[in-house]
């Protein structure tokens, strides 16, 4: 409502300052304007505006994760972890807007000091109820609504949903409130139960009484509640008040949760004592309806705003409740984690893999508490969800996870293979192969001691039968070997254990890595008949399973079989699969990888325009990943060889445009243009 004249400096500050913060206290609207100010300037940037939202960060260390996130950057390298998030901007004429710095600002200004230095077009827009303390910071202070004004009464008529009359209560509790907006949502609510002349009053004894009141909660009271907005404070101890106990108790548990949190969420993490679970959607709803609680989006999730949670977390830490919400809730995350070992191999995977993506933050807030409190559970849960991190290219989290759970666990068996396994994983995936090559050898040593330990001296040793442990430390030693151009050992590897397994050839998902990592390998030996049928084979299996993830890479292998056949039409089909498969787990490293076997398919039909389209795409998310464009030796042998051949008929300058258009457009429309979902046309006659 109203924040014309704010606008207008918002949009006159970010024109002539690299750094603009806007400040104010808690509640005042600084996310709102910043949004709104962000839409309003975002054409002058062209490689668009990005939005991070700090504020479910739970100090400094994610930090730079989380914004490499908000940017579509999946970093795939082992170096430093500003690197590739520099040199990711390095080139961009784009506007990063961070919101909700205050807890992390110290950190937050010296990761955007680094940032400008690195890339000269970046415009950062923060929000904070601090300046950032950045040299060429610009500051513009955020102060609340005119209280007499019109846009306070009509923010108030509009959260209230009543045509309030001009004079009288509804203008008396825009004065009372001093125009702030927050304030003005939580009054409106209670105009909603109880009518405005009853708020009027209430809040004019509550306000009255501002100096002998109980509004002493926070224990930095002026870091959060400035001496000057005392008003919202008490504003929240008013509609704190105002709730019933349960709707109280409620309150202070959810405070533990930092991202979005849905109904079972908020049962198993919230209830216990008086408010026991049949209570317990009652007091949710009566949160939602005094805009305590943001009502559930399409998906049933709802959010709290900072401000709100941080008087919710103080009154958890006076209940005594603190320690015991937060392992409640690590308990349920622990849990959320461990449904992947079943749901993983099978039509729940998709699923499983979007709830782990949607609590990303809530996981890791849960790993960090097992970390300090229970190493062992911290070993389980990031074992299970490490590999999906690294699938979602969350690959630095990945290892930091897993490195700090192995060091401080001691447990031994199918959680540290696991973990060794995901471990494993993620350093192929960064490249960095020495170390792999290490944890490989850790986790076939784990597996075997797990699953076919010694029998008593006298007994001798068990007879030899792999489970899913040794088929897994299996995959990943055949992964390595594929990596290192090593065909012939990776078929080797994977074939002795699955030749000893029980079961089918579809059993579990380590024996679905295992057959994986086989067809690759034939593919890499040039046994191209044996690979295609069986992937199939193996293809049909997951279509029957309704699993994803290793349909997705065998559609990947058919597209290669296909180009090295000679078939460029069968092998464009198999990578737009594979492309549709990627883009619904969200792997930006199978998007890459996808996009090159489908620029070499046009390529071979003597499509130039789409090729050159295609593969402006391509080297785009090849640059999200951090990485140079890699992929088997053969693809790229392929690639080059056809590129040059659709280069030299459409001439270098043509093939140049288009390329280079479509590196600088935003991937994602490059990627739908690819899979015939894009509206713009690549160039001439080329969709």
């Amino acid at each position: 409502m109203g924040r014309r004249t704010e606008l207008k400096r918002m949009s006159a500050a970010l024109a002539e300052h690299r750094l603009v913060t806007v400040t104010g206290t808690g509640g005042v609207g600084k996310t709102r304007l910043a949004l709104r100010a962000a839409h309003h300037v975002r054409r002058r940037h062209p490689d668009g505006a990005w939005w991070t939202d700090l504020g479910q960060l739970d100090g400094e260390r994610l930090l730079v994760a989380l914004v490499s996130d908000a940017v579509d950057l999946a970093d795939h390298t082992p170096g430093t972890d500003t690197t590739a998030l520099r040199r990711r901007l390095a080139g961009t004429r784009l506007l990063l807007v961070l919101d909700c710095c205050d807890h992390v600002a110290d950190a937050c200004g010296r990761l955007v000091a680094d940032l400008l230095a690195a890339a000269p077009g970046l415009t950062v827009l923060a929000t904070s109820r601090r300046p950032l303390g950045v040299p060429g910071e610009h500051t513009v202070f955020l102060d609340p609504l005119p209280p007499t004004g019109g846009d306070a009464l009509d923010l108030l008529r509009t959260a209230a949903g009543e045509d309030l009359p001009a004079t009288g209560p509804a203008a008396e509790i825009c004065v009372r409130l001093e125009g702030i907006p927050l304030a003005l949502e939580l009054a409106a609510a209670q105009i909603r139960l109880q009518g405005a002349p009853a708020v009027r009053d209430q809040l004019g004894h509550r306000l009255d009484a501002r100096p002998g009141a109980r509004l002493d909660l926070l224990a930095h009271p002026e870091r959060v509640w400035p001496a000057r907005h005392q008003t919202l404070r008490a504003a929240i101890g008013w509609s704190h008040e105002l709730a019933g106990p349960l709707e109280r108790l409620l309150w202070a548990r959810l405070s533990v949760f930092r991202g979005p949190f849905d109904l079972a969420s908020v049962t198993a993490v919230c209830a216990g004592g008086p408010l026991t679970e049949t209570a317990l959607p009652a007091a949710l709803d009566g949160l939602v309806r005094a805009s305590v609680v943001r009502p559930a989006d399409p998906a049933g999730r709802h959010r709290m705003l900072d401000t709100l949670r941080e008087y919710g977390a103080d009154w958890l830490d006076r209940l005594g409740e603190t320690a015991a919400v937060a392992d409640r809730h690590a308990a349920h995350f622990g849990a959320l984690a461990r449904l992947g070992e079943t749901a993983w191999h099978g039509p729940g995977q998709l699923a499983w893999y979007r709830a782990v993506d949607t609590h990303h933050t809530d996981l890791r807030t849960a790993l960090d508490r097992l970390l300090r409190t229970d190493p062992d559970a911290a070993l389980d849960l990031v074992g299970s969800v490490a590999f999906a991190w690294s699938c979602r290219g969350r690959l630095r989290e990945a290892r930091d996870g897993l490195e700090q759970a192995l060091l401080l666990s001691d447990a031994r068996g199918r959680a540290r293979t696991r973990a060794l396994w995901a471990l494993g994983v993620t350093l192929a995936l960064q490249g960095d192969l020495g170390p792999a090559q290490d944890v490989s050898e850790r986790c076939a040593r784990e597996a075997r001691h797990t699953e076919h330990p010694l029998r008593a001296a006298d007994a001798g040793p068990e007879p030899y039968r792999p489970g899913d442990l040794t088929l897994d430390a299996a995959a990943l030693a055949g992964l390595l070997a594929l990596t290192t151009g090593r065909a012939r050992t990776a078929l080797v590897v994977v074939d002795h254990v699955l030749a000893s397994a029980r079961g089918g050839p579809a059993d579990s998902a380590a024996v679905l890595r295992c057959r994986l990592v086989r067809v690759f390998a034939l593919t890499g030996l040039g046994l191209l008949a044996d690979a295609r049928a069986d992937a199939l084979a193996l293809r049909a299996h997951c279509e029957r399973l309704d699993e994803h993830w290793t349909r997705t890479a065998l559609e990947y292998q058919l597209a290669l079989t296909g180009l090295l056949e000679g078939d460029p039409a069968a092998a464009a089909a198999h990578a737009r699969a594979m492309l549709a498969g990627t883009r619904a787990l969200g792997a930006s490293l199978g998007v890459a990888l996808g996009l090159d076997v489908l620029a070499t398919a046009h390529a071979a039909a003597g499509d130039g325009e789409r090729a050159a389209d295609v593969s402006g795409t391509g080297e785009a998310y090849w640059r999200v990943t951090g990485q140079p464009r890699r992929g088997l030796p053969g693809l790229r042998t392929l690639h080059a060889h056809h590129t040059a051949a659709v280069r030299a008929a459409l001439g270098d300058p043509v093939y140049e445009e288009i390329f280079l258009r479509s590196l600088t457009d935003l991937p994602q429309a490059g990627l739908d243009r690819a899979l015939g979902t894009g509206g713009r046309e690549a160039s001439g006659g080329a969709p």
